[in-house]
């Protein structure tokens, strides 16, 4: 590591403004901060220093993400054995082994197109490269259908970066979740290629599903008034079809006990959420009447679909993310009412937690203003009464 420092050391004169190479700035300080943390932290004034800097929180959410993408990847070849009827032949490490293969080139082409979009906006505008795409170029190959084309891919990344992350200034200033705004672009422009019973399955080498095979999510099937389909047990472990990252609730978990160990993300609106997904089941269980999607169990709303992947990990983004603590209760409870609600009344959008993100994404300011102005109106009166 001492020779990579020196290297670093030795050739950050030539890339500093007026140098030949001053045009790498961005990319020389993005790498080595990559590996070693910067001598000079604050140049003027007084700072508050912690050991958790934007580059670590961003380590802890991938590493949180880790299991769900491993089952995912395991999801996808069991997906595709049991299309072809060879559950019972395929083993652990084969299953594994299709799956890594099928989502790896989806993450490469992400990381691909968003950091090279990214050091291109830090070159042009003079400012380092910032590591918030760390998590946003795993979470969208995470929330996607494992079919997705790669070109798809590849145009879903750069809208989000460019539309939903850079016009507003970059890291720390985006309005909208980059990863929702990929997977909405996509399931508005290419509606075709995002729904559909085969998107979820990889097809490469499949001829004909066996009998009794289907490709459809738990959703769609629930939406169809098969909801007697639906395997609790096996959508609560994820071997379901669903997006590559979403399917396992035990895997989610796992990642959300690693961001609230850490602090990183927010309990209260994971938990918020949660309470208001049951809220709503409950409340469509009560009047349900003849309505197959209505009856459904309250309880398996949080485990089929992207809920639990949205309450953990697309919810809690902090930028994006409602700030005060009441406002996180609020902002937590009105997606899960909201997902639950979309879903259900409207069939058109099955997944109901990415527009309710999305929509309560964009009035979170406005929760965490009238929760501020709440608190000043209550001290006011509070000093008044003690005058």
């Amino acid at each position: 590591m001492k020779a990579i420092r020196n290297f670093f050391e030795k050739t950050k004169p030539h890339v500093q403004k007026g140098a030949k190479y001053h045009w790498l700035h961005s990319t020389h300080d993005a790498v080595f901060t990559l590996f070693f943390v910067q001598k000079n932290t604050s140049k003027s004034g007084t700072h508050i220093h912690d050991f958790i800097d934007l580059k670590r929180t961003m380590g802890i959410v991938v590493l949180a993400l880790v299991p769900a993408l491993l089952f995912g990847m395991y999801n996808v070849g069991y997906q595709h054995f049991g299309a072809l009827g060879e559950l019972g032949t395929a083993g652990l490490m084969d299953m594994f082994l299709f799956g890594l293969l099928k989502v790896l080139p989806i993450i490469i082409v992400s990381y691909g197109v968003g950091l090279g979009i990214e050091f291109i906006f830090a070159q042009f505008r003079g400012h380092e490269v910032n590591e918030g795409f760390l998590v946003s170029g795993l979470l969208i190959p995470m929330v996607m259908p494992v079919n997705t084309p790669l070109w798809m891919i590849a145009i879903a990344v750069a809208f989000a970066v460019i539309f939903g992350k850079e016009v507003f200034g970059g890291t720390g200033m985006n309005i909208w979740n980059p990863a929702l705004i990929a997977r909405a672009f996509l399931f508005f422009a290419y509606p075709g290629q995002m729904s559909g019973d085969s998107v979820w399955i990889s097809a490469s080498g499949v001829d004909k599903m066996v009998d009794g095979f289907t490709g459809a999510t738990p959703m769609a099937l629930a939406a169809a008034g098969h909801t007697d389909a639906l395997n609790t047990w096996h959508a609560f472990v994820g071997l379901i079809p669903g997006s590559i990252g979403e399917t396992s609730t035990i895997a989610i978990l796992i990642g959300a006990l690693v961001l609230i160990v850490t602090g990183i993300g927010s309990w209260r609106i994971m938990l918020s959420t949660v309470l208001g997904g049951l809220f709503m089941g409950i409340l469509l269980n009560i009047f349900a009447g003849d309505n197959t999607y209505m009856a459904l169990p309250f309880y398996d709303h949080l485990i089929i679909g992207g809920f639990a992947f949205g309450a953990v990990f697309m919810a809690t983004d902090p930028v994006s993310g409602s700030q005060t603590v009441k406002g996180k209760w609020i902002y937590g409870f009105l997606i899960g009412v909201l997902a639950i609600l979309i879903r259900v009344v409207n069939p058109a959008y099955p997944e109901g937690v990415m527009l309710a993100i999305l929509l309560m994404n964009t009035f979170a300011p406005l929760i965490d203003h009238y929760v501020v102005e709440s608190n000043i109106k209550r001290r006011l009166k509070r000093a008044k009464a003690t005058i």
